[in-house]
């Protein structure tokens, strides 16, 4: 059975990511996506550097190797352009590769395979090439790891024409995703948060489908709207539970990803709020927020009472020493300072 059509006839409504019920941790999450994902189509491929290793890239790929072999299953040489290009070339011929990055910095050795020539191919002949092909990448933080392996890139990568982005912030929404992203014909970039891969949540057996370029709402309130997505989401979630006794309440919307993005329930929200807070793990100047700022500046703007805020990394290479972190990240406290001068 096509990979797509199993997808559809198997999946599950996309139900809410808090509901009760059987609990895996994110990287759980990730590991089953990808299991099923190998188990319905054999033209689904997972390779990266360290996937067979004993850590098996954050245990996000823990067994697949011994499960499905080693020509499915495999490590990669310290080639990053030159195995993109292997990825766009099985992709353009049917098969499904899932290649897997331990740090964001090492796409950047693969541009001129996936922006010059993945992100491409399917307008340049009329539709008739896909390339459907998944690039997984985890952002770090908060232990020393420095300017290249703390860095988040995904705001150069939205100024990119065929490309999607995911970032998702719970369990749930992590396989799903990961299913739905496998599962499409157009290049799609996953970003993950490696403090997200510390924490559980309930997540359904067999297959169901996040939809790509969907967002939701984490949390309905009256005095403001709060947009982001990954691992900063918590970090708004637990500080609006903090102003809760200064009578605060926030809508506070999960895009899941940025690119689509879901200008619908942005716009929906500011209608009601007409005030908007976005937050981001990557770089402020040009970035994500900029970009959702826009949105609501150009389609939102009769709704907006207060000028748009946003909170991201700023314009600064990360440093590596733990209390420059501390002054260099967004966290509770600034983002519950933030808020109050909105409200």
């Amino acid at each position: 059975m096509p990979w797509a059509e199993a997808l559809l006839k198997n999946q599950q409504d996309d139900i809410d990511s808090d509901i009760e019920g059987r609990q895996l941790s994110y990287t759980e999450a990730l590991n089953e996506a990808l299991s099923l994902a190998l188990s319905l189509d054999d033209n689904v491929f997972v390779l990266g550097q360290g996937v067979d290793d004993p850590c098996s890239m954050f245990g996000v790929t823990k067994g697949l190797d011994v499960s499905y072999g080693s020509e499915r299953v495999f490590d990669t040489p310290l080639s990053e352009d030159a195995m993109m290009g292997v990825c766009v070339g099985a992709a353009m011929q049917g098969m499904r590769p899932v290649y897997l990055h331990n740090r964001p910095d090492f796409l950047l050795l693969t541009f001129n395979q996936l922006v010059n020539h993945a992100s491409k191919m399917h307008w340049m002949d009329q539709g008739t090439t896909t390339v459907p092909m998944v690039v997984w990448a985890a952002i770090g933080r908060g232990w020393g790891s420095g300017p290249q392996h703390s860095q988040a890139i995904q705001g150069l990568l939205m100024n990119v024409p065929g490309l999607k982005i995911i970032m998702p912030s719970t369990p749930y929404d992590a396989k799903g995703l990961m299913l739905s992203a496998i599962a499409d014909n157009n290049p799609v970039l996953i970003f993950e948060h490696r403090w997200l891969m510390k924490c559980s949540g309930h997540v359904p057996e067999g297959i169901y489908k996040v939809p790509i370029g969907k967002g939701v709402y984490r949390q309905k309130g009256g005095h403001l709207t709060i947009v982001g997505t990954s691992h900063i989401l918590s970090l708004a979630i637990e500080a609006m539970a903090s102003l809760k006794d200064d009578g605060i309440t926030a809508d506070v919307i999960d895009l899941r990803t940025i690119k689509p993005i879901d200008e619908e329930i942005i716009l929906e929200s500011i209608t009601k709020t007409g005030k908007l807070l976005v937050l981001d793990t990557g770089w402020q100047t040009s970035g994500v927020c900029a970009e959702i700022a826009c949105i609501a500046a150009e389609k939102g703007f009769h709704s907006l009472k207060a000028p748009v805020r946003r909170l991201a990394l700023p314009d600064l290479p990360t440093p590596a020493g733990f209390t420059l972190e501390q002054l260099y990240y967004p966290n509770v406290d600034k983002i519950k300072r933030l808020v109050r001068e909105m409200c």
